[in-house]
């Protein structure tokens, strides 16, 4: 008779053993990036039930079935609040996807193999910023801490580079909704983020000369509706995470450039969104401005890690449900998440801050985040910011490329890396769960003034993000 030590019960008590354990190590078979470096297969990992949705919820949810209001009850500790809420009393509803196995799905191509390649050389300074081992040098590409070993490290490694590529501009659409789901605002804009630190695939690398103490410039503009077209603003990272970026913004209304507060990275940049600057890719401020850093625990997960690419969709826009409107969230998919890293941090230099922490679920396979939830100063959850991601391509019936859909790093004007299928954040949940208003956010091919998807392209510095680009395209 075989004895499944992960039963239905095993959530629960792998949470109660790890929490507030200030050592990690993901695997349960063999260490996970052991595994992962000889052929990129995680499956080898784990026991079968680990990777099973059905042994852990007795059958309950399964692979090609859906979560919704009838059973997310059987699912309550693989999700956070705010999805409980959305399926329980809201209307949503979630498909569930077989467990992705492959990390090179996870992740970019280029970001993987860097990681790989750099495995055991990522460190800290005596401020906490991350350095080469033994060096004052900036990190030099991929993942410095793919084996973390504390709740620090595990901010640190993902926030030195957000979007896991060496430059990339996304054209994004923005729906903001009442609690009824009727749509307030719509907006569209391109985010982008330009990296000169870290390359590993832009020239020069891992560094631009003259450029090692700044981490991201960080790039936004509005191109719809019309009333708010040309806003912009540009976010200048030091590479020392214990200090404030440079925030600047164009408000076409004032024709100049103005600088912007610190604390204005807790409000919403436009009227209607929940999205603060703060929350972007969960870690939207220098790490080191945050502290109390805490590993609460490391639990399976349920979160949209692959597969959430609507790629035969006009503009790619995602099916709704869900509210009074019958499209308050996005049809998406989640898949079960062997293990997960929950970490808590503070905003230390944020005396004014409204979040009194965050708390962030972090892939063990890629330390990328799925979800976070903010509290406000009493305490109390207040906004739910779930993201879904995917690997660009979709097989065709029966497999047949002729009736698939794919995106490759060429297809977005990278002149590296040309055949690799892209990897990219899909859509972001931004649910501020005490007022219920919502923010809905995705990736469209292209948004009113011909912006499309670029990656790793050297020209998007230079034409987005200095103080003369956000001017120019401002006017």
């Amino acid at each position: 008779m075989h004895i499944s030590k992960y039963d239905k019960g095993y959530t629960r008590r792998h949470f109660m053993e790890s929490a507030g354990k200030a050592t990690m190590g993901a695997g349960m078979l063999a260490p996970l990036w052991d595994t992962i470096s000889r052929d990129g297969d995680i499956s080898k990992a784990y026991p079968q039930e680990a990777l099973s949705i059905e042994a852990i919820t007795d059958g309950k949810v399964k692979v090609g079935g859906v979560i919704d209001a009838s059973n997310i009850d059987a699912v309550r500790d693989l999700v956070d609040p705010g999805v409980y809420i959305q399926c329980a009393q809201q209307g949503r509803i979630i498909n569930v996807v077989p467990t992705t196995t492959d990390v090179y799905h996870l992740n970019p191509k280029h970001y993987i193999d860097a990681t790989m390649k750099n495995r055991g050389k990522g460190g800290l300074d005596a401020k906490g910023n991350v350095v080469v081992k033994g060096t004052d040098k900036p990190w030099i590409g991929g993942n410095p801490f793919p084996d973390a070993k504390n709740a620090h490290e595990v901010l640190a490694g993902h926030t030195v580079s957000w979007g896991r590529h060496d430059a990339l501009l996304f054209p994004v659409w923005e729906r903001d909704k009442a609690p009824s789901g009727k749509t307030l605002y719509r907006y569209e804009f391109f985010w982008i983020e330009d990296y000169p630190v870290g390359r590993t695939t832009l020239d020069p690398k891992p560094y631009i000369p003259g450029k090692e103490n700044i981490m991201r410039h960080n790039a936004v503009l509005f191109t719809s509706p019309q009333d708010v077209r040309g806003s912009s603003f540009l976010n200048i990272w030091p590479y020392d995470q214990s200090k404030f970026p440079d925030f600047f913004g164009y408000l076409p209304a004032f024709k100049r450039v103005r600088r912007f507060p610190t604390n204005q990275r807790f409000e919403p940049l436009l009227p209607g969104s929940t999205f603060f600057l703060t929350d972007a890719w969960m870690t939207g401020d220098p790490y080191l401005t945050w502290g109390n850093f805490k590993l609460v625990g490391k639990i399976p997960w349920l979160g949209g890690a692959a597969n959430c690419w609507s790629a035969s969709k006009d503009r790619w826009l995602h099916d709704r449900m869900g509210g009074e409107s019958g499209d308050k969230f996005f049809a998406s998919s989640f898949e079960l998440i062997p293990e997960c890293y929950v970490v808590d941090l503070e905003p230390i230099a944020y005396p004014r801050a409204p979040y009194s922490k965050k708390r962030i679920w972090f892939d063990a396979r890629t330390m990328t985040p799925m979800t976070m939830v903010s509290f406000d100063r009493r305490g109390e959850v207040w906004k739910q910011w779930e993201a879904g991601f995917d690997y660009y391509h979709k097989r065709g019936v029966g497999h047949d490329p002729s009736t698939g859909h794919k995106m490759t790093m060429g297809d977005c004007g990278s002149k590296q890396n040309k055949d690799d299928v892209i990897w990219a954040w899909n859509y972001v949940h931004s649910h501020d769960l005490q007022s219920d208003y919502q923010s809905l956010l995705q990736h469209v091919p292209e948004i009113v003034g011909g912006f499309k998807i670029r990656l790793n392209d050297p020209k998007l510095y230079e034409n987005y993000c200095t103080m003369s680009a956000i001017r120019r395209m401002g006017t």
